[in-house]
């Protein structure tokens, strides 16, 4: 899953991209508030962590501008700044979450799972389909019990499939989700980590929804059709 950070101070944004890759999250990163801005608007980021004290337009402006617009996208704020009115204010302002620096890294995933969790509709750290569990928290995946070993894009696939569980996700998005920056977003190459994926959880969770894109559910809901 890609997550967009808006941060303008580089050891930081060190911090910030080491902890979120090690996470299994794919990350870029502006330290401009234009920018951030534009890409918050174009491109289909999974969440954002987004610093207030920004050159060009201040996270705040950032974050008004998105919501004005209607982009949804979960918005974790991260700042120096303490005052308790401007953490207001930046809830109201369509803030899912406040985290002020200096931080832990351990909370800071903990706060950026959970608003993914709330933007999906799902309420425990542990995603499920049937006799399959993600764990978000540990990076754990298992199938009734035994544990299945995944690679870092089949890892990023499933994540996103089962946060959109018994909802279409097309090949593009999937291909914004789980390829980094700079290289070639190939739906072609989705099919194959698809069919991959398969082979580890069984065909029965994967549902085609053909010329559309995939769909994740429980055994009892899927559909009989393009399997």
């Amino acid at each position: 899953m890609r997550i967009l950070v808006v941060e303008d101070d580089p050891r930081t944004v060190d911090i910030l991209i080491r902890a979120l890759t090690a996470a299994g999250y794919l990350a870029d990163h502006t330290g401009d508030g234009e920018d951030a801005w534009f890409r918050g608007d174009t491109e289909p980021y999974a969440a954002v962590i987004l610093d207030l004290g920004l050159r060009g337009m201040d996270g705040l402006a950032v974050l008004k501008r998105w919501r004005a617009a209607g982009r949804d996208l979960p918005v974790l704020i991260l700042t120096a700044r303490g005052d308790w009115s401007e953490r207001v204010e930046g809830i109201d302002a369509g803030a899912d979450d406040y985290l002020p620096k200096p931080f832990r890294v351990e909370e800071l995933l903990a706060r950026l799972r959970a608003i993914l969790r709330r933007a999906a509709g799902q309420t425990s750290p542990i995603l499920r389909a049937g006799g399959l569990a993600l764990d978000t928290r540990q990076m754990g995946v298992s199938l009734d019990g035994i544990p299945i070993h995944l690679s870092p894009q089949e890892y990023r696939l499933l994540c996103v499939l089962l946060h959109h569980k018994g909802s279409v996700v097309s090949q593009g998005e999937l291909a914004d989700q789980i390829y980094a920056d700079g290289i070639e977003r190939d739906t072609n190459g989705v099919e194959v980590l698809v069919g991959r994926l398969r082979r580890k959880i069984g065909a029965d969770l994967i549902q085609t929804r053909r010329g559309f894109g995939y769909l994740m559910d429980d055994p009892d809901h899927a559909s009989t059709h393009d399997q």
